[in-house]
């Protein structure tokens, strides 16, 4: 009861977004005008928040590298491309987003990171990466996407099927704190309102459930906190997972 009556408090503050929203207002100008600014300005609190384990998580990437000496990368919801200056120099990158007005953030970052090499951009949700072919990539990087994609299943799925035998899938998420907990309660409180203004982003998911429910051979996750007070996303996790 406490939860209800909380969400209905935050409703009442955020009445202007759901009548926006019923009138068909908020959704387009939250995808092409709010959340890219946005995220743009989140990615770089949250890159500064999570730097050295992004550098451990990237560190081994190489490891991965075909037999013919090429190292290509999917990533899935690019966004602005704030996991580019981890890339190893050489590596060929393919941007996927379903989103596709990243492209001012992403055009600054991509200027930024001359080592890696950009392939392309394909607009595409992360349940339909038809557009790659099976088997082509070496590894497979999401990261802050598997709370708003429409089926977590679908997407590992999609990501299992790109990679190569012997590829890697990497991941950094944010996930449902423990459910005892007090970040659980206000993750509760936040969610019909939270994924309302950011575009679908859901707090509660488990998805290190997903990842082991997988057909992954080889599962190397950890549960981390991230450092974003007054928020509801600090729990997450990090890891990656082998073909």
């Amino acid at each position: 009861a406490s939860v209800l009556f909380l969400r209905a408090c935050l409703a009442l503050l955020a009445m202007p977004i759901y009548l926006l929203s019923f009138l068909g207002i908020w959704e387009p100008f939250c995808r092409k005008i709010f959340f890219p600014y946005f995220l743009e300005k989140f990615s770089a609190v949250h890159e500064r928040k999570t730097k050295k384990q992004k550098q451990e998580l990237f560190r081994n990437l190489p490891d991965f590298t075909s037999p013919s000496g090429e190292l290509k990368l999917l990533e899935i919801g690019t966004g602005c491309g704030a996991n580019f200056q981890f890339y190893p120099p050489g590596c060929k990158v393919t941007c996927t987003d379903i989103n596709p007005n990243f492209q001012r953030g992403l055009s600054r970052s991509m200027n930024k990171n001359q080592h890696v090499h950009y392939e392309r951009f394909l607009v595409a949700a992360g349940e339909d990466l038809h557009q790659v072919p099976s088997g082509s990539v070496d590894a497979v990087i999401c990261t802050l996407v598997l709370c708003s994609v429409h089926s977590v299943n679908g997407t590992l799925k999609e990501a299992l099927r790109v990679l190569r035998p012997g590829g890697a899938f990497y991941f950094l998420e944010h996930v449902a704190a423990d459910h005892s907990s007090w970040k659980y309660f206000w993750q509760q409180i936040c969610y019909p309102t939270w994924k309302l203004v950011f575009d679908g982003c859901c707090l509660t998911r488990e998805i290190w459930k997903n990842l082991e429910q997988a057909n992954f051979s080889e599962l190397k996750l950890q549960h981390i906190s991230v450092a974003l007070p007054w928020t509801p996303i600090q729990p997450h996790i990090i890891g990656y997972a082998v073909k």
